[in-house]
């Protein structure tokens, strides 16, 4: 594909808009006590489960893990055309991962330029990712700034020594109102955007949602492993249904690592106007290549491989 996009980076003609009224409060500092901050985490787990119909998040997790055992290796990720809402929860059932063309090039916001983002979305307030957030990206602490849409695009066009400044999981609904997403999940979260020049980084980590991930400008890699493969990859919890790993699987390094060379690792080249379909439990190491929008929903409900099978006591 050729829409390979380049932001057009025009100063802001007002002055950036710092207010965070529209944004929801960062994470305070973690004053908590042992006995508090378990049962915060318990009550989290609980709430998310009861969203997702199951009798707790571990069961699933657990589930998950098991049902990808007797999944078939694979060596890249396939691509399909335009698929239903019910022959997508068939091949999602399979429990592995595919990309969907034809579908997000459809969308409108596919079809703008960048420079939109400063003549019709430049005030919008956002959370840009600043410094250090790939060894921070799973703490509460994670170092980031609020400031208007057209800040942020200022800032990239700057240039910065590091990581480049990354938008990520932002929920802009001037943007969404642009999309069409699929009717693929009974029950999806809100739409997430993810905004930044090549070079910005999420690192390995997995949900345990259903996700699909839209690429609308730009190109990404994205390298996937399998659920069971946590077992070689040091992960950590971040909360219930969010696990992270140390290990960089664009710079390995084995002797940190050594479980790692047991991972299976599967590179996916994501092109604008395709969706990503990530099951339950996959990890998933992404990087922009080019600047890049990409935006993504996360089911709310039992993952699709499970089928309602593998022990998990559904609720009612």
């Amino acid at each position: 594909m050729s829409n390979q996009k380049n932001p057009v980076t025009p100063p802001c003609v007002a002055p950036p808009v710092r207010s965070s009224a529209r944004l929801p409060p960062r994470a305070a500092a973690n004053s908590l006590s042992v006995d508090d901050a378990r049962a915060r985490t318990q009550a989290r787990a609980h709430k998310d489960a009861l969203i997702r119909g199951v009798s707790s998040i571990d069961a699933m997790r657990d589930a998950i893990r098991l049902a990808a055992r007797d999944l078939p290796a694979i060596t890249a990720v396939p691509r399909s055309g335009r698929l239903t809402a019910a022959a997508f929860r068939a091949r999602a059932a399979q429990g592995l991962p595919f990309l969907i063309t034809g579908l997000v090039n459809r969308w409108p916001l596919f079809a703008l330029a960048p420079h939109t983002l400063r003549e019709q979305f430049g005030d919008l307030p956002v959370r840009a990712r600043v410094g250090d957030y790939i060894n921070t990206a799973f703490a509460p602490d994670r170092a980031m700034q609020d400031m208007s849409l057209c800040a942020y695009l200022d800032l990239v066009a700057d240039g910065t020594p590091g990581l480049p400044p990354y938008l990520g999981n932002l929920e802009l609904r001037a943007l969404n109102r642009l999309c069409n997403w699929p009717a693929y999940f009974e029950k999806m979260g809100p739409p997430r955007f993810w905004l930044g020049p090549a070079g910005t980084v999420t690192p390995l980590h997995c949900d345990y949602d259903d996700n699909i991930f839209a690429q609308l400008w730009g190109t990404k890699r994205i390298i996937l492993s399998p659920p069971h493969h946590d077992a070689f990859l040091y992960t950590r919890e971040a909360n219930a249904i969010l696990f992270g790993s140390p290990f960089n699987p664009e710079a390995p390094d084995f002797e940190q690592f050594p479980l790692a060379r047991q991972a299976t690792l599967i590179e996916c080249i994501v092109e604008p106007g395709e969706l990503l379909y990530v099951p339950a439990g996959w990890y998933h190491h992404v990087r922009a290549l080019t600047f890049s929008l990409s935006s993504n929903r996360w089911a709310r409900a039992l993952p699709l491989a499970l089928n309602g099978e593998h022990g998990i006591c559904q609720r009612r």
